[in-house]
């Protein structure tokens, strides 16, 4: 029994040094035309979805995108995504955006989510700290189906919300606690 649980305490770090190595290899970064190519579908699509979300779009101080998620598990998993802050019309930055999880956990899949910072103080901690994690900050609601429909622009009263969308895969659930997003610098198509 002891050998089973070695075994098994071993492969689950082994997939977490793999995973760990595989989400921080720049090598791998999207270029900032396809980038903002992915945001402004994701952000379309996003609306069509959500029509609530358009309409925070208007009263938001910037929006965080994250067109493309990853995630994957076994017993110990993780996800990475990279994405845009998009102030306006006009890009602002590119961030990325990165979890680790433990626990009864198998599969893959794939999201997009997007974050409206709808007050100063989110706005000025994104730029201000060395990296964003969500929990810790200012207050990030994820935004369900059945928040959707009680919400109204005179109830919104946190920092930011959240929609996750679009999820793919074989993995049940999405949860943002603990993500960690952090500003990266991003290649240029001909890089």
């Amino acid at each position: 029994m002891m050998n089973f649980r070695t075994a098994l305490l071993a492969t689950s770090l082994a997939t977490a040094s793999l995973m760990t190595v595989g989400m921080t290899a720049p090598a791998s970064a999207a270029s900032e035309a396809n980038l903002n190519s992915d945001s402004a579908q994701a952000l379309q699509t996003l609306y069509k979805l959500h029509p609530l979300a358009e309409r925070l779009s208007h009263s938001a101080k910037a929006i965080l995108i994250f067109p493309n998620v990853v995630k994957a598990g076994l017993i110990f998993g993780g996800a990475y995504g990279e994405g845009e802050l998009l102030r306006g019309s006009k890009v602002e930055g590119y961030y990325n955006t990165v979890t680790g999880s433990w626990g009864l956990q198998a599969g893959a899949q794939s999201y997009s989510y997007v974050v409206f910072l709808t007050s100063n103080k989110a706005l000025r901690y994104i730029h201000q700290s060395r990296g964003w994690e969500i929990g810790v900050g200012p207050t990030v609601v994820v935004v369900d189906e059945g928040l959707a429909k009680n919400l109204s622009s005179s109830t919104l009263k946190d920092d930011a919300y959240a929609f996750i969308f679009g999820q793919q895969g074989l993995m049940a659930g999405v949860s943002l606690e603990g993500t960690k997003i952090s500003r990266i610098k991003q290649k240029t198509a001909g890089n």
